[in-house]
């Protein structure tokens, strides 16, 4: 730990933990005994900020645990912020943690040299030291899917905002009415994104490619070509057998030899989709209109 940051707890009371099978464990004997008797749940460990007693949260496997940081020079305003995503993450029924600090620099050390992981980053731009615009590039190659909300006064920085792939923009002045629907729309798709994986399994081969990492599949001679976050793989099936056992409504046609993830599609433009990882693909002109409305489709039901 460095500096002044300090761990909270995102539930406020043991009934909602219970109401999502989530139960606190203050012994780490009991834990370890709990564990030795099931594979339904995981465990996370929380130092609390105030007694610095130990406790642990334990979650039914395939719940999402939300890891949040608030980032912000204003005290005030980083406790404001945590609080409005800790009512976020409740009216969700979402089991997280919300880390709150007051400098970047102890946010950039924590991600870059401790190898703190985070979902969703709530970071202040105007900021001494490092700002959050720099903050959002120096973390990128350590957190690459994390969904940053950018806060700040100046309408600018929204332009940059979305060269660096930022989830959304909340000006200070409408903090109340846009940042907690903000929040949610990002715990949303944070659940959207975890759980499922493709696995490519012959005779000497067995791999699992999380769905949530797997940007789009071309066709490359009998085989599909499935590039992902963690490189390129290869399955000798047709695209469209990888497409139906994909099965999932996220992976759409965009041309007759590919097929796209749409929660990583950044803007469809002058007839190309634009991914997060800044590839950008053709859209065939007999695709353009099905592929736009599929995706106003999809982020309409789903945020």
């Amino acid at each position: 730990m460095k500096g002044d940051r300090k761990l909270a707890i995102g539930i406020q009371d043991f009934c909602s933990l219970r109401e999502q099978n989530a139960y606190y464990v203050d012994k780490t004997q009991m834990i370890e005994e709990f564990l030795d008797g099931t594979k339904d749940f995981r465990a996370l460990f929380i130092e609390t900020k105030t007694s610095g007693s130990r406790i642990f949260i334990l979650c039914k496997r395939g719940d999402t645990m939300l890891r949040i940081a608030v980032c912000d020079d204003d005290k005030a305003a980083a406790q404001a912020h945590k609080e409005i995503a800790e009512r976020c993450l409740q009216q969700c029924k979402s089991v997280g943690e919300t880390a709150v600090y007051t400098s970047s620099d102890n946010l950039l050390y924590d991600i870059a040299e401790d190898h703190f992981f985070f979902d969703l980053i709530l970071l202040d731009i105007e900021m001494p030291g490092n700002s959050g615009m720099e903050i959002a590039e120096k973390i990128k190659p350590y957190l690459p899917n994390v969904k940053i909300i950018f806060i700040t006064s100046y309408i600018e920085y929204a332009i940059d905002a979305f060269e660096l792939s930022i989830f959304r923009y909340v000006p200070k002045n409408d903090i109340e009415q846009r940042l907690p629907a903000a929040i949610q729309d990002a715990v949303r798709l944070l659940e959207l994104e975890d759980g499922k994986t493709y696995t490519i399994q012959t005779n000497s081969r067995l791999e699992r490619i999380p769905y949530r990492e797997i940007y789009h599949i071309e066709r490359d001679g009998k085989n599909a070509c499935i590039t992902a976050a963690s490189g390129v793989s290869r399955v000798r099936k047709s695209l469209q057998q990888v497409y139906e056992e994909l099965g999932a409504e996220e992976f759409i046609y965009i041309d007759r030899g590919c097929i796209v993830n749409m929660i990583h599609i950044m803007q469809v433009k002058d007839g190309m989709a634009v991914l997060k990882n800044g590839k950008a693909l053709p859209i065939s002109r007999s695709h353009l209109q099905q592929v736009k409305e599929q995706i106003n489709h999809y982020w309409g039901m789903h945020i």
